[in-house]
């Protein structure tokens, strides 16, 4: 196991060189940083060239790329264009993101493998139809109406909830909004766990476990649940990286300051400092999440070994 950790770990670098390298060159080429700097007017000709040798941008690419590179790996993303340090705006952005984040992945876990285990068990019945029609109702409706549904009659109508989440963003203002980020990735998950439960049902070693007597429940959990559960594990794996990514449209629909919201307002400025410092974070929450994922099969499913 630890001889496989070390390999993914070295594997690891050149995947984040790469990942970085493309989203360095993919920001540096969406615009002209110091035209947004200097407003609707026009800036001069000595204006633009003492901004761009202030923030390092008179050079070539591939030197602000060594250059930022060198950084990241003592700790400096960089400054924003308004003087802020990357790493303070990360300092209040993740927390946020992180807690909506943990909602999402909770509301996916509990109801959507409580959902697809029972869908599962109860293919071609009513519940398994209803359930199905029901993702695919919510894989259809994009978040965007789904969040400003949700908001107008819970926050707006109704009166249950605050339209706008507060700036100290607790786990319970949290709720709908991952509510709201979880919900297609929430029907993603019902529909995998279905699908894995009714195949691995008809297997060999759950008919053996039935016919030595075992209890309905044990069979369920100790063995066709943990067996089923290794594509959902890597769905939700992969999904944590997105979650945090994606959340530009549920953070600005209730007013979230979080990942999203800082990312929206980098790439709207065209501050690349703060896209690029952001989205190298994200890369590392990817590859981490892949590898804990990798790790945990072998956890579900004894027979796995890494060498």
């Amino acid at each position: 196991m630890g001889r496989y950790v070390v390999r993914r770990l070295l594997q690891m670098i050149p995947v984040f060189i790469g990942s970085t390298l493309l989203i360095f060159l993919m920001v540096n080429v969406m615009g002209d940083p110091i035209a947004g700097l200097c407003g609707d007017k026009q800036c001069d000709a000595a204006t633009s060239a003492q901004l761009k040798k202030e923030f390092g941008l008179d050079k070539p690419v591939w030197q602000q790329y060594l250059t930022y590179m060198g950084h990241v790996f003592t700790g400096d993303f960089g400054t924003a264009f308004n003087g802020q340090k990357v790493t303070e705006l990360m300092a209040t952005a993740f927390p946020v993101t992180i807690r909506l984040t943990i909602v999402a992945i909770l509301i996916e876990i509990v109801i959507g493998i409580t959902l697809g285990v029972i869908t599962g068990l109860k293919r071609g019945r009513p519940v398994d139809t209803s359930v199905l029609l029901l993702t695919l109702v919510v894989i259809s409706i994009p978040t965007f109406v789904t969040g400003l549904l949700l908001q107008l009659l819970l926050g707006v109508e109704w009166g249950w909830i605050k339209p706008s989440v507060s700036t100290e963003a607790t786990f319970g203002e949290l709720l709908v909004p991952g509510l709201v980020l979880a919900s297609v990735s929430l029907a993603y998950v019902t529909r995998l766990t279905r699908t894995s439960i009714a195949e691995n049902r008809r297997s060999d070693y759950v008919r053996t476990a039935v016919a030595k007597g075992l209890p309905r429940q044990r069979i369920i959990v100790r063995h066709l649940l943990r067996n089923s559960l290794i594509p959902v594990v890597t769905f939700i794996g992969t999904d944590i990286g997105a979650l945090m990514g994606g959340a530009i449209v549920t953070e600005r629909i209730f007013n979230i300051h979080g990942v999203g919201y800082q990312l929206y307002q980098g790439i709207l400025r065209q501050n690349t400092q703060t896209v690029v410092g952001f989205v190298t974070v994200l890369v590392l929450v990817f590859l981490v999440a892949n590898l804990l994922v990798d790790l945990l099969y072998a956890v579900l499913d004894p027979r796995i070994r890494y060498a």
